[in-house]
């Protein structure tokens, strides 16, 4: 059961990750967009669609205004799709409006959505969901003003109308970001804390509960849906580690579906300032700077593969296994646009060098403009992220299989190793699409690990401990062939989606299975 999943999430990320993450939320927000125009010209939508067309208006041109105004004076790329993430966010959660006052507290609360990138950071990271806080200073400030015409969140987007919509987009953007499991841990968590507290209210004032009518209200009636797939969900305020988001997933979860109120102050705790409290437990877990990392030069490591060299400038860390996203800003990107995730190929013993592999061939924007960086030019790290990391119990054999530059987070693991002078009960499965292509061999060689290699053509030289695997393709029967002792044996699968896919039959017998899908770029 649990290879068929990994197989069917793995296929689907491989045709979702031909667009970026950030491009595909844009579009998710934009057909919601699209769709409450059309069932509010049907008047089925809550507010009308002349308020509609203005709110998203004044977001847009104020987002993106002080936005660009903020890059500009710190000499940073202006990210036009942030901008309009941020005032799609902002959209379904404040309350559209016309009238001239309801504008300016939707322009108040666009603009602090985008100045809090700037000024509620930390050397260069944003701590905070822009979109919450927006919300929050506008709510704030009507409560305690008086000025409730200036508007606040309204959620509106919770409704069943939207609910079945919401959840569609919403696990097609958390797919992409492979959030999937996170979110949906916060969903449950918030869904039966919010049944549990308006149950506990009804009996309090002797009211029947029927658990299944609120349930059924909780689910499509409320911010549950859209605050998870398109607030909680991003992945610049979420920690590196899956069980460090698993934590913050269910304490919001909590807070969300509980809805706390404190002392006789006009406003609760609320959805937005839930998700704050979210963003404080993900710093506290990750204190995350801004890196920049200043490239030093490449090196041919296969007639296909370079090997990238930076030095990181301050605050990098990582563990072996996870990865990066590097952004090169360049003009007309495509749609996977400007950042792309690479594992990294160093060990963390290798800091302040950082290393990452490059497969030359396809013609992206994005590629054009990696091989075009001279040397000494400083490139922005957004994130460092991932879970493809060895168990720590150092007696588990472990199985890697890696195709082709999906080779590269091994390397990491395997330097680490060797750096750190520890061995362990390593096979290595190494496919590529000929003998040439084997990238990183002397440090495979030098971490002393079993190696089967899984090429068309004989290689003519293999060291000590290698072997070629005959010509034999690497499917699910060639593994299960290849590795008899695979159920007694850590699977790590790095490589093509597809790959991964086809091999899950066989990985399904290995005692866990842990995956890194590349996409592509």
């Amino acid at each position: 059961m649990t290879a068929s999943l990994t197989s069917l999430s793995t296929r689907g990320f491989a045709v979702l990750g031909r667009i970026s993450m950030y491009r595909l939320t844009l579009l998710a927000l934009g057909v919601l967009a699209g769709i409450a125009l059309l069932l509010s010209f049907a008047g089925l939508a809550g507010p009308a669609w002349y308020e509609l067309l203005a709110t998203t208006v004044v977001l847009v041109l104020v987002a993106a205004a002080v936005d660009a105004a903020a890059q500009r004076l710190l000499h940073l790329p202006w990210r036009l799709e942030s901008s309009l993430i941020t005032a799609g966010i902002l959209l379904f959660v404040l309350r559209p409006a016309a009238d001239p006052v309801g504008l300016a507290g939707i322009a108040i609360a666009g603009a602090a959505a985008a100045i809090s990138k700037y000024l509620l950071a930390w050397r260069g990271r944003h701590v905070f969901n822009p979109a919450a806080v927006g919300a929050t200073v506008l709510t704030l400030l009507a409560a305690l003003t008086g000025g409730y015409a200036l508007g606040g969140s309204s959620w509106w987007v919770g409704s069943p109308l939207f609910g079945p919509i919401v959840l569609l987009m919403g696990v097609v953007v958390l797919w992409r970001t492979e959030k999937l499991r996170v979110i949906a841990l916060f969903w449950v968590v918030g869904l039966a804390a919010g049944v549990i507290a308006v149950a506990t209210a009804y009996r309090q004032q002797g009211v029947e509960v029927d658990v299944w009518s609120l349930v059924w209200q909780q689910l499509w009636s409320s911010p549950l849906l859209f605050l998870g797939a398109f607030m909680l969900s991003e992945p610049l305020t979420l920690p590196p580690r899956r069980w460090q988001q698993m934590v913050v997933a269910a304490v919001v979860g909590v807070l969300v579906g509980w809805a706390p109120l404190f002392g006789a102050f006009p406003v609760g705790l609320g959805q937005e300032r839930a998700v704050l409290v979210g963003n404080l437990i993900a710093f506290a877990f990750a204190v995350r700077t801004a890196v920049r990392l200043v490239y030093q030069g490449t090196a041919r490591v296969t007639p296909s593969i370079d090997e990238l060299t930076f030095r990181a400038e301050r605050g990098f860390s990582f563990t072996a296994g996870q990865f990066l996203e590097l952004d090169v800003p360049h003009r007309h990107p495509d749609a996977r646009g400007t950042r792309r995730e690479f594992s990294i190929a160093s060990a963390p013993e290798d800091l302040p060098i950082v290393r990452i592999a490059f497969r030359r061939g396809s013609q992206s924007t994005y590629k054009k403009a990696l091989a075009a960086v001279r040397p000494g030019t400083a490139l922005a790290v957004t994130g460092v992220w991932g879970d493809f990391v060895l168990p720590r119990h150092e007696d588990s054999p472990l199985l890697m299989v890696a195709a082709g530059i999906g080779v590269t987070p091994f390397v990491s693991h395997l330097r680490h190793l060797t750096a750190t002078d520890r061995r362990r009960d390593i096979l290595v499965v190494y496919v590529a699409s000929e003998a040439s292509e084997l990238a990183f061999r002397d440090d495979l060689a030098a971490a002393g690990v079993r190696v089967i290699v899984f090429t068309r053509d004989r290689p003519a030289e293999l060291p000590a401990g290698w072997e070629w695997a005959q010509g034999v393709r690497l499917d699910a029967e060639g593994l299960a062939r290849t590795v008899p002792d695979i159920a007694r044996r850590h699977a790590y699968v790095s490589g093509p989606a597809k790959l991964i896919a086809d091999l899950t039959p066989a990985l399904e017998r290995a005692r866990s299975i842990t995956t890194d899908a590349f996409s592509g770029y």
